[in-house]
């Protein structure tokens, strides 16, 4: 199990758990995208894409060759300790990524009564989206928010904090809160953010620590899987 454990942390075993959800969500956003796939796009990807074209690199595959670049680089720099038993590997990521998506589901339909006691409106926590065909947009969601927030944001806050001498928990712990306080409002800016609502912001917020929690203990693979079974969950099959 301790194996079982390391294995799934291994950047090697997060590339290639995490690859067949690019796919799907590159190939569904200009299959099922028409004449406007940037309409599918899911906003941390738009955003990362924005920063690319800055450089001029605007070409359509140049984002996921990023993510793709640099979870290879991550694997060849740890390459003699990679897992033996890839597939085997792979299936207990992805029932871990299911166990934990329903839990932070379950942590939702608590929340809002929760709310209701601090006079917060019950009806804000509600994230359901009516056009199933958004399942292309939840999976970038677990995709590049993941890799903004804890593979970027958070990783590179802990670098620098522990640059300057931080130690190793209160940096984590420091990063972990702004990482999740900006994943949360970052819904909440630029003219496709929504309207500021406290609840909302709260449980984004409770989320961004979740999906921390778990990169940083169960690796960034189970954090993409976890995010993105929880927005299908959410918005698809359960509401």
């Amino acid at each position: 199990m301790t194996r079982y454990f390391a294995a799934t942390r291994h950047p090697w075993a997060c590339l290639l758990f995490v690859l067949p959800l690019l796919i799907i969500y590159e190939v569904g956003v200009i299959h099922l995208g028409g004449t406007d796939p940037n309409a599918l796009r899911n906003g941390a990807d738009a955003w990362l894409r924005w920063g690319l074209e800055r450089y001029g690199l605007g070409q359509p595959w140049v984002a996921p060759a990023v993510v793709v670049a640099v979870l290879l680089a991550r694997s060849w720099a740890n390459w003699p300790t990679r897992p033996q038993e890839p597939l085997a590997t792979g299936f207990g990521m992805v029932l871990e990524s299911l166990l934990f998506a329903v839990g932070l589901w379950a942590v939702a339909r608590n929340f809002e009564p929760l709310m209701s006691q601090f006079g917060m409106p019950v009806a804000s926590v509600s994230f359901r989206t009516p056009a199933a065909g958004q399942v292309v947009t939840y999976v970038g969601a677990g995709i590049y928010e993941e890799v903004l927030f804890r593979l970027g944001l958070f990783s590179v806050t802990c670098f620098l904090l522990r640059m300057v001498a931080m130690p190793v928990l209160p940096a984590v712990l420091l990063a972990g809160v702004g990482a999740a306080l900006t994943f949360a409002a970052a819904h909440h800016v630029g003219p496709s953010g929504e309207e500021m609502v406290p609840a909302r912001f709260l449980f984004r917020t409770v989320a961004g620590l979740y999906f921390t929690a778990l990169y940083v203990v169960r690796g960034f693979g189970v954090a993409v899987g976890a995010h993105a079974g929880y927005d299908v969950l959410v918005g698809v099959a359960v509401g």
